[in-house]
């Protein structure tokens, strides 16, 4: 049964009697599963996820199982991570009226669901959208799921970051950088990076004092100080004058929100932001190469159990691609013969 949850996201299929259908038909997959005997029906399988919905912790232990095997055999995944949320559009209808100036719907077909706002992607405008939101972490290095969490349209994304951080470290990760575009600027998640020894990686909003222009350097008469390293222990950034003619030649800048410990616009501000355009692929590729999207369940619980359902699959693929480049190479070493 874990086989035709899985196979259901490696083939894409949207619905469970799409699958089994496809698993009747094929006797290799049949073999792969280990259904020879029978094919389980879809009634059964709906069963099995009402079960899995049921035992939530399985699920979670099974993910952290294939992502402690992943953080083993690469080193560097979960280090430095973006995180953004992306729109899952519910499998209801979520207009308030039932028909142009007319009278308001009384019962939703997906009410754990709610109204939430998108922005504009290629050639669909942005704007409103009835569903769920996908809030993740994504390794900017390997571009594989970190931790991920499911809610409704309305629930802002800056709520999710210490979440989404507390999450990655409970799997061991050591995060450190966080990637966010501009709507995760504010002072509350610059102090949420800080209490869990993350740096922020955000661009600043316009806002007053940015237009007042307190976000930059301390300057003198030869011109704006230069970065000369920051104390992560102190929660401080040095700066020095250009020249060195000041007295005194260099300061210290309390990190906050305009002045974080790697300052915005340094080459490795601008190196470790440019990879934050991992999420975004990792979105699409969940969409519309993993079967995340269109979604063909409804409620909460079902959308979140689906959702890690179909990340499950990924990570494990990645996990038997590892295993079979690591033994490649260990028969590649081996001298003809088999002799040691």
């Amino acid at each position: 049964m874990v086989g035709m949850a899985l196979a259901k996201s490696l083939y894409a299929i949207s619905t469970w009697t799409r699958t089994v259908r496809l698993v009747a038909e094929h006797h290799a997959l049949q073999a792969a599963l280990g259904c020879e005997d029978g094919v389980p029906s879809e009634w059964a399988c709906y069963r099995f996820s009402k079960k899995l919905r049921e035992n939530g912790a399985m699920i979670d232990a099974c993910i952290a199982a294939v992502i402690v095997e992943l953080h083993r055999r690469l080193p560097d995944y979960g280090r430095d991570v973006a995180i953004d949320a992306s729109d899952m559009p519910a499998y209801a209808n979520g207009q308030r009226l039932l028909s142009k100036n007319g009278p308001e719907r009384e019962r939703y077909s997906d009410p754990d669901a709610s109204w939430g706002h998108r922005s504009a992607v290629s050639t669909r405008r942005g704007g409103g959208f009835y569903g769920y939101r996908l809030h993740a972490a994504v390794c900017t290095a390997t571009g594989l799921p970190v931790a991920w969490e499911v809610a409704t349209g309305r629930a802002h994304e800056s709520l999710f970051i210490a979440p989404l951080i507390d999450a990655a470290k409970a799997r061991g990760f050591d995060v450190a950088t966080l990637a966010a575009d501009k709507a995760y600027d504010n002072n509350r998640v610059y102090a949420e990076c800080v209490e869990r020894d993350c740096q922020p990686i955000i661009p600043l909003r316009r806002t007053t004092a940015v237009r007042r222009g307190d976000h930059l350097p301390p300057s003198c008469e030869h011109g704006q100080w230069r970065f000369a390293g920051s104390d992560y222990r102190r929660g401080a950034a040095k700066w020095r004058c250009p020249t060195g003619e000041c007295a005194p030649a260099s300061t210290w800048v309390r990190a906050d929100r305009l002045h974080p410990l790697i300052p915005h616009r340094t080459l490795r501000w601008r190196a470790l932001y440019r990879r934050r355009a991992a999420i975004e692929r990792e979105f699409g590729r969940l969409k519309h190469e993993w079967a995340l999207l269109p979604l063909r369940v409804r409620g909460i619980d079902r959308v979140t159990l689906h959702t890690d359902l179909t990340i499950l699959a990924k990570l494990a693929t990645t996990l038997e691609r590892a295993r079979a480049a690591t033994a490649a190479r260990i028969a590649a070493r081996q001298p003809v013969g088999g002799a040691a």
